[in-house]
This record gives structure tokens, sequence and C-alpha cells, in this order.
């Protein structure tokens, strides 16, 4: 069984996702193969190059310099970064084929129309504020949220697409226990 988690930007996902996977099944994390990715460096050298920046050491800050400059500039990435990520996605599903589930924890899984790969799609949902103050608490701009939270489809259109909803804003024991009744029907 394939179990797909997805959410908003700083909604918890990757909490989530560990907390789901523990002692139950592999865990393909999106958000890892990407800094994997900006660790690589043909990766870097090619970014570079479609960015023209000069010193790839600082990459991930030039690229969100691009990205507040001009928007478009995400589109340009993803365009370099999904297949890559999908191909590693690809390659942990064969390496994993005989474990009874498997959980991928995918931000972008509704907006890249990946729901047939996947048997369940739990939701982890919040706030924008909350979002917001998490996202700030990891030193990320609230310019840099806004630009990244407009590029994902609104939590009523994603829902439709998703199994199960969890709302993720108070306590990790409140989540815990949530995420609980959700996975203990599957393992």
């Amino acid at each position: 069984m394939k179990i797909g988690i997805t959410g908003s930007l700083a909604s918890g996902k990757t909490t989530a996702s560990k907390i789901l996977a523990k002692k139950r099944g592999p865990l393909f994390s999106a958000d890892k193969a990407v800094k994997q990715l900006y660790k690589d460096a043909r990766f870097k050298s090619l970014v570079s190059k479609n960015f023209k920046i000069s010193n790839n050491s600082q990459l991930k800050q030039s690229l969100k310099k691009k990205i507040i400059e001009n928007r478009n500039n995400i589109k340009k990435l993803e365009k370099i970064i999904h297949p890559l990520v999908r191909r590693k996605m690809k390659k942990f599903t064969l390496k994993n084929k005989n474990k009874k589930v498997l959980f991928y924890e995918i931000p972008l899984l509704i907006e890249s129309k990946l729901m047939k790969h996947f048997d369940k799609i739990i939701f982890i949902k919040a706030k924008k504020k909350i979002r917001l103050q998490r996202f700030k608490s990891k030193r990320g701009s609230e310019k840099l949220f806004k630009i990244f939270n407009s590029k994902q489809m609104k939590d009523q259109k994603k829902v439709k697409f998703c199994d199960y909803v969890v709302v993720n804003e108070k306590k990790l024991s409140y989540l815990k226990k949530k995420l609980s009744v959700i996975i203990t029907k599957y393992v």
C-alpha cells in the first residue's frame, strides 16, 4: 500500500510523515530528495547555468533572491527539480516493492497530479497564520512564504483529492492521536 502525505507550506507534513512511518514502513521525502540534489555537483552546475549564478556555493540563497525578483523562476526551477525527484521516487518504490506499506511525503502531490500513484492520501492542514509562524521560525522570510504559498492550490481544492484531512494546529500529542486513528486501519 502506498500512502501519500501532503499539505500546504509549513503545515507539518514532515512531522506527520515521520509519525506515520515510524516502525511501519519506509518513508520517501520529496524535500529530502531535493536537499540531496543540492549536494550534487552536476545538479548545482545545471542550476547555476540555467539561472546565471556564478558562485554556486550560496546556490540556495541566490535562487531565493531570483525567485523574489521574478516568481516565474519557481516554474523554471521546478522543471529541473521535479523530474529528478520523480526518478528518485521510482527508485525508492522499486527498492521497497516487497514492503507492506510505503509512505511518501510530497508537498506538491496534488499540484503535480500524482494522486493516481497512491492508495490513500492524507492531507495535513493548518491555518495560514500558524504556517507563516512555523516558516519564519525556520529562518524563512514572509515575502518568500507568500510567493511559495501563492504557488500552491487552495486547501479547499486539495481536500477533494484526499482520503483524510488532519488539522495540525494543536500540540504534537493531538497530531499523533489523529494520525494513529487513521494508520491503524492499514497497518
